[in-house]
């Protein structure tokens, strides 16, 4: 247990107030970095959705255009990875995990300016990765350099870390609650109170900071939703075992992708990056709603524009795309891919499930967030994470018990396939030693 490394002074109350302190700097720096990230990689989705739109009026040489972009901006970033810190490759949260339980800092002094560049690159230019990798790994660096400039003790700089990983999830998704249960069930495992405390303070600081920048709403808009009476928990129970089987093909998927990738690393990986690159780019061309970290495809399947057809061929591409880009190792997470894949999983099921029992009293909006609860459940197996996360998202508290009853079923299936959490497996494939 990690608790007992930690020593009765950091545990004290004068220095649980001086961690508290801390933290409140850590969310507030953390804060203007993560919003930073987020706004310009919002702009870069739209200047890419245009560019993408514009260029279907030049025909063939558009066309062109579109794939070369995209493949040169994934080159640029792996290339920038392998040469200046290679420590942000992939999602970071893997590597966070082994700081926070090893107390193993080892970074360079490009860790912080690459993750953020090369993900505005990789997931800016359409590579189908989320956001939340680069803001976790960028704010635990700045919790741990906060901790080095006030000269605290090694587990007081693990706690700062710990607690600027989660303003990093906090700021990804606007979810505080979500951020600080995600390093106590994900990166630390085990309930401490000076990780908690410091946790909490750095994520409602740099809410409070970023607020002006990003808004009050939930990242997604999501008309109220009514309760959902007893007859919905079977279907609920049922999408979450089924969601249990499909993270754990997904998280395959992902080590599969990740295996077979490993044997191009022809110019630092640069070659492998740009051709996954440009067939990400030709997919954007025909559906440019599929590619980027998929908040738009979320979206338009929250607000049921997409009919179930579309849902259909965008749940088989997605789920392929996220682990195919992931495997181009440029700065970029799992989690905002994973959500556009519950949700439409989620979509699915419902459909089918009316098909056979027409008298549901649900709408696929129900059915789509509680996708989106089990499916990252499954795959990362912290179902309190997703729960609070699917909540924070959409602003749906209604839907606390039947995502309750889909994530038990999710986790149970996932721990009974005997395929272990994705970042566990991500964390011995790498095991960073720096």
């Amino acid at each position: 247990m990690l608790a007992k490394v930690l020593s009765e002074e950091t545990q004290g109350p004068p220095r649980l107030f001086a961690l508290a302190a801390l933290s409140i700097a850590v969310g507030i720096f953390s804060g203007i970095v993560a919003a930073s990230f987020r706004l310009l990689l919002h702009a870069a989705d739209g200047w890419r959705t245009y560019f993408i739109v514009r260029a279907h009026s030049w025909g063939v040489p558009g066309f062109i255009l579109v794939v070369l972009g995209v493949a040169v901006l994934a080159s640029t970033a792996a290339l920038l990875v392998s040469r200046f810190a290679p420590e942000t490759a992939g999602s970071g949260i893997p590597r966070v995990e082994h700081q926070v339980r090893t107390g193993s800092f080892g970074q360079s002094h490009f860790t912080l300016i690459i993750k953020f560049v090369g993900g505005l690159l990789a997931i800016g230019g359409g590579l189908v990765l989320g956001r939340e990798g680069p803001t976790v790994q960028m704010g635990s660096g700045i919790g741990r350099l906060i901790g080095r400039a006030f000269q605290r003790n090694l587990d007081e700089c693990r706690i700062l870390l710990a607690a600027g990983a989660g303003t990093g999830l906090a700021i990804a998704f606007n979810a505080p609650i979500a951020g600080a249960i995600f390093v106590l069930e994900e990166l630390l495992g085990s309930f401490d109170i000076a990780f908690a405390t410091a946790t909490l303070g750095a994520s409602a600081s740099a809410i409070c900071t970023t607020r002006g920048f990003l808004g009050h709403s939930p990242d997604f808009q999501v008309l109220p939703l009514a309760y959902l009476d007893f007859g919905v928990f079977p279907a609920s129970l049922v999408v979450g075992l089924l969601m249990g089987f499909l993270g754990t093909a997904y998280n395959r998927t992902i080590l599969f992708a990740l295996n077979l990738s490993s044997r191009f690393t022809a110019f630092h990986g640069t070659v492998r990056a740009g051709v996954i690159g440009a067939f990400v780019g030709a997919v954007g061309w025909f559906t440019p709603l599929l590619i980027g970290s998929g908040d738009a495809l979320t979206q338009n399947i929250l607000d049921g524009r997409l009919n179930i057809a579309a849902v259909g061929y965008g749940f088989l591409l997605h789920f392929f795309l996220g682990p195919i880009s992931y495997s181009t190792r440029t700065p970029g997470g799992l989690f905002a891919p994973m959500l556009a894949v519950g949700a439409q999983a989620g979509t699915l099921f419902f459909a089918v499930w009316a098909h056979f029992i027409p008298y549901l009293n649900a709408t696929p909006q129900h059915f789509a967030i509680i996708g989106i609860a089990a499916f990252f459940a499954s795959v990362v197996r912290a179902p309190l994470t997703g729960i609070i996360l699917a909540v924070e998202l959409t602003g749906s508290f209604s839907l606390f018990l039947p995502m309750l009853a889909a994530t038990f079923g999710a986790v149970i299936v996932a721990s009974l396939t005997k395929c272990p959490p994705i970042y566990q497996s991500l964390r011995e494939a790498s095991e960073p030693r720096s």
